[in-house]
């Protein structure tokens, strides 16, 4: 799929001031540990992740993704009243019922015309969002979209302590399936695409991408409320899933460097969608990519679900790393499995 009169306005996030180390987490469960003769020390070595955000409990995923909206209003300038499709595109929804886009736009004060839904496909939720979005921008029908996610993993982690430390029969293989939730963390993000004319040369532009599924491996991470818990759980086999979404990766690479001219104009960025150091060193090796073209955020936030990917955009265009001129690929994978390339010349 290609864009031709698609631009990114901007890219804007929040993020929680409360800080959770991997470390205060292991050490809550220290009767499990002690059972298990484990020492502090094993989720950070695992996973990479030394720290994560969370909210404070209460926190919505609208109100979150209304503040990463407006900021991304005001980075762009967009007036809002051009605003002509609202998606909220994350994992986390404050009910099952409304869609958490009608608090958002309600919050955001958008126009009564505005469409206005949730999208939702695990960690590839904006990714997704944004070519629904640059589709109906490319075919006339609006001429603004924002979308919006607010990830918040402190529910689950909390769960997950708690369902362990409840568990009489909680051994090894049960705290393994269960440490990819405890590195969720928490985090907003909004993205802004309009109409741009195709002879403009000074706008941030949506080139297109490419995407893939490989749904014969849907078991291999599954979240949801139990009849006996308060809050989400999550059972995720990591290291199978590490390696078959890496495999996926390396099947839409493929199509993606065949669609897109990488030659003549190579990639300067990469955007990863980030769930561990280890997944994503394998994800660049396989690739062939330079690590020091891509932005690491995963040790100090965690998983943060659909949020990361447009996040670590965010914040690598804050820090200067993503600047004018630059051919950036966002690589975005979720499970089920799905894995979405996007390319954007900034």
């Amino acid at each position: 799929m290609r864009f031709h009169k698609v631009q990114i306005e901007a890219f804007a996030h929040a993020l929680p001031e409360r800080v959770v180390t991997s470390e205060s987490l292991e050490e809550r469960l220290g009767s499990l540990y002690e059972k298990l003769r484990l020492r502090t020390g094993r989720l950070e070595l695992m996973s990479g992740i030394r720290e994560r955000r969370h909210f404070e409990p209460g926190t919505r995923p609208s109100t979150v993704a209304a503040r990463a909206a407006e900021l991304a209003l005001a980075k762009s300038g967009v007036d809002r009243s051009s605003i002509g499709c609202l998606i909220h595109a994350s994992v986390c929804r404050d009910f099952m019922e409304p869609a958490t886009a009608s608090v958002v736009h309600r919050l955001l004060e958008l126009r009564d015309n505005c469409e206005v839904f949730d999208l939702s496909n695990a960690c590839l939720g904006v990714a997704n969002a944004m070519v629904l979005a640059a589709e109906k921008i490319e075919l006339g029908r609006i001429e603004t979209a924002l979308i919006v996610a607010g990830e918040d993993g402190g529910p689950l982690v909390e769960e997950t302590l708690a369902a362990l430390l409840a568990s009489e029969n909680a051994g090894k293989a049960e705290l393994k399936a269960a440490f990819a939730s405890l590195t969720i963390g928490s985090g907003a993000a909004a993205v802004i695409l309009s109409r741009a004319d195709e002879t403009c040369t000074d706008v941030h532009r949506l080139v297109g991408g490419t995407m893939r599924s490989a749904t014969e491996h849907h078991e291999l991470c599954r979240g949801d409320r139990t009849e006996s818990s308060a809050g989400p759980l999550m059972e995720t086999d990591s290291e199978a899933l590490m390696l078959a979404g890496n495999e996926l990766a390396r099947e839409t690479w493929a199509e993606f460097r065949a669609e897109f001219d990488f030659e003549s104009k190579p990639i300067d960025r990469y955007v990863t969608h980030q769930v561990g150091v280890r997944h994503r060193q394998l994800l660049l090796q396989t690739l062939g990519m330079d690590p020091e073209r891509d932005f690491p955020t995963v040790e100090t936030l965690g998983n943060v679900g659909s949020v990361s990917l447009p996040l670590c955009f965010s914040m690598a265009e804050e820090a200067g790393f993503i600047r004018s001129g630059h051919r950036v690929a966002m690589f975005g994978i979720g499970s089920g499995l799905h894995c979405l390339m996007l390319a954007v010349d900034w």
